[in-house]
């Protein structure tokens, strides 16, 4: 009987439930069962270890785990050839939960059981290096939690961001810092944030500085997403690095579940997607003048937009396609 044995490599998030993969992890668990563990031993050191050392801190516990687990999942956002995994067992299967830009190393990752990535970019850059032991998973979301209703009047132009820097160097790579300047150049825009308790106060220091209070929200809890689409026109995901984020950022799926257009920078591999079905905007550049550039496309053409992202909805990202999906691989590599 298949159960796995979940590997995470970031710190657990401070907000449980709030973050992308430990969601999806959750969906598996339910399903399949198994144990999660973090890897990422760093909470509780006063200087930082680096990531060759994480999970030897738990190497006995790792091989005693074996006994009741038929195989290892280890999510990581980019092709990091973690050491540990190699005094392992079981088959291993390795989910890149971020874009690949660095060529991963052939000779560790051929040895996997399977590499698993979530966009169509990262499985051809994969597939040129020659690695034939790759699969394509897209994400998958809990697609009944979300119920389209009518979008608010379009003043103010009202938009959701969910994914929130880790960092405070993210505040700049993920443009947080680019929307609120555009907010501050656009007294049309409004702009929710989905925060995860992670630089909170750092967040508040900078919609001060800039005069912000009265058009950004930032909600620092748990909350009912659906909820909050509801007062929003659409979601927004913006990136300099595809190793940051996701390449389906969870807030955009979630935007197009309830009906509401999504716009992405081009760094995101979801940008693709985007095109493709006409269902928001590519940010052509991450930059104060391409977000202004955007709002005012939306905002001039939302109709049609926003019918097309309705049209859409929860068709191409349900959970249960990504865990059945996840389910044929585990059955595969266990033979």
């Amino acid at each position: 009987m298949t159960r796995p044995l979940y590997h995470l490599t970031i710190l657990p998030p401070p907000l449980s439930g709030t973050e992308a993969v430990s969601q999806e992890v959750a969906a598996l668990q339910a399903r399949f069962g198994g144990e999660l563990v973090y890897l990422n031993p760093n909470r509780r050191l006063p200087l930082p270890l680096p990531r060759l050392a994480f999970g030897w801190q738990m190497a006995p516990r790792l091989r005693a785990l074996e006994t009741s687990h038929t195989l290892h999942h280890i999510f990581n956002p980019d092709p990091f050839p973690f050491p540990i995994l190699k005094i392992l067992r079981r088959p291993t299967l390795y989910t890149l939960t971020g874009g690949i830009i660095d060529a991963p190393s052939p000779n560790f990752f051929s040895k996997l059981a399977m590499v698993v990535v979530m966009d169509e970019r990262s499985w051809q850059t994969l597939r040129n290096l020659g690695l034939q032991n790759v699969s394509l998973v897209r994400p998958g979301i809990n697609t009944m939690r979300f119920v389209p209703s009518p979008p608010p009047p379009l003043e103010p132009m009202r938009l959701l961001a969910g994914s929130a820097p880790w960092t405070e160097a993210q505040f700049a790579s993920k443009g947080v810092n680019i929307l609120l300047e555009a907010a501050r150049q656009n007294a049309n825009l409004h702009l929710v944030f989905l925060w995860r308790g992670v630089l909170w106060n750092e967040m508040m220091k900078r919609v001060r500085t800039l005069g912000l209070e009265r058009q950004v929200t930032i909600i620092n809890k748990r909350v009912d997403v659906n909820s909050v689409l509801a007062t929003v026109h659409a979601a927004v995901a913006l990136s300099t690095d595809a190793r940051i984020i996701k390449p389906y950022p969870r807030s955009l799926l979630e935007s197009l579940a309830a009906g509401r257009p999504v716009l992405v920078s081009p760094q995101i591999p979801m940008a693709d997607y985007v095109t493709q079905r006409g269902c928001g905007l590519v940010v052509e550049s991450v930059s104060t003048e391409g977000v202004l550039t955007a709002v005012e496309m939306l905002t001039a053409n939302y109709a049609q937009i926003q019918t097309r992202a309705q049209a859409i909805g929860a068709r191409d990202f349900s959970q249960e396609a990504m865990v059945s999906a996840y389910g044929q691989l585990y059955q595969t590599i266990e033979q």
